[in-house]
């Protein structure tokens, strides 16, 4: 495999680190991050411009890239600013409107998302789902020409403020089948819906969101009655591959953050990098580091793949691997730093923060290892 990305990858990988470097400081990202908003709309539509948006898609949706590499190379550069933006919510909603919504659909949503002009964001977690994909008690049945959803979604990343969710209902089945299960396009303003917004501990929003009688048109459902789980599924590994990206983004940056103060820290008069004890540790780390960086190249390659089980085993073994090491460079570099790295003002607390709650996005490690082995035993 080449692991060199090709000249356009790494052009728009510049193009963004320089434009997060130059707009996007520390400062102004806890600004934006911990504010009323969570993020900065005019920023996010800076982010379209600069074609950031449009690479996670390919050219017959709008965009002009679209494959698992475009995805980690801006997830990867979002991840070392800390970038609290809504563009996991582009990507997942976008990507499900790619794959199974009409022409209509795509050229109103999809557009608006790939312009910047929509926040939209996935609405598929519920008290007491645990991770689970196909545990749905949300439920959607037809009324007259529509639909009618009622139920609870918690945890909806910029839930509050999106234009559009995209919703799994249950239109048929019990609550743990695969089969029943659909995916709705909701507008956010629709009658019924009451959005409840709280802050994240590493920035930006996620939303509680109550159903109760949301009429929405009979086009609102995306693909076939009953059979979204799989379209889930392909848009959750989407997602993957994009949080396991950012996670190695801001590994990159906590672990320079932790070699510069190794080595300008002095104590008894000598730098306390010179000692044997934290040299040995930051080997391991760095070695973890490049060890998940691997882990995301494999699950990049996969994510494309039509063979479920190979997929969706290098899906799970990237975000067990991030989990796992991402809490462990949290931990290893606030504990190199001392006191001093637990200090808001630190970059690096916030780095550290932000990996640590990645592990519990879509799935935490315990989750994925258990899901990578009921994947083996199939294969």
């Amino acid at each position: 495999m080449n692991f060199v990305h090709t000249e356009d990858r790494r052009m728009l990988a510049d193009t963004l680190n320089r434009f997060v470097s130059e707009q996007y400081g520390f400062e102004q990202r806890n600004h934006l991050a911990y504010g009323e908003a969570g993020h900065g709309p005019e920023l996010y539509r800076q982010f379209a411009e600069l074609g950031v948006i449009g690479a996670l898609f390919g050219e017959a949706d709008g965009g002009f890239g679209g494959a698992g590499f475009d995805v980690s190379v801006v997830f990867e550069s979002l991840g070392r600013g800390l970038v609290a933006e809504p563009l996991l919510g582009a990507l997942l909603v976008g990507r499900a409107v790619a794959a199974a919504g009409s022409a209509a659909q795509k050229e109103q949503v999809l557009a608006a998302l790939i312009g910047g002009e929509a926040v939209a964001a996935l609405a598929h977690d519920e008290p007491g789902s645990h991770y689970e994909l196909t545990r749905v008690a949300t439920t959607a049945r037809r009324e007259g020409a529509g639909w009618v959803l009622d139920g609870a979604k918690g945890v909806a990343l910029f839930g509050a403020s999106a234009d559009w969710l995209l919703v799994s209902a249950r239109t048929g089945g019990s609550t743990f089948d695969a089969d029943g299960i659909s995916l709705f396009l909701v507008p956010g303003d629709s009658a019924g819906l009451a959005r409840r917004s709280l802050g994240r501990i590493d920035g930006g929003r996620v939303a509680e969101l109550e159903f109760k009688r949301v009429a929405v048109a009979a086009d609102a459902l995306l693909g076939a009655e009953g059979q979204g789980a799989a379209l889930l599924e392909r848009i959750v590994g989407w997602g993957l591959v994009a949080l396991c990206a950012e996670a190695v983004g801001a590994m990159d940056v906590a672990k320079q953050f932790t070699l510069e103060y190794l080595q300008t820290r002095k104590q008894f008069g000598v730098p306390i990098g010179s000692f044997q004890a934290l040299q040995h540790r930051m080997a391991d780390l760095l070695l973890e580091v490049e060890q998940a960086r691997s882990a995301v190249i494999n699950a990049a390659a996969a994510v494309d793949g039509e063979d479920r089980v190979v997929r969706e085993k290098a899906l799970s073994a990237a975000k067990y691997s991030i989990g796992r090491i991402g809490t462990l460079v949290a931990e290893e570099s606030i504990q190199m730093h001392g006191g001093i790295g637990m200090t808001w003002e630190l970059p690096l607390a916030h780095y550290a923060k932000r990996l640590v709650m990645i592990d519990h996005q879509l799935g935490d490690e315990d989750h994925h290892l258990a899901r990578y082995m009921a994947l083996g035993a199939l294969a």
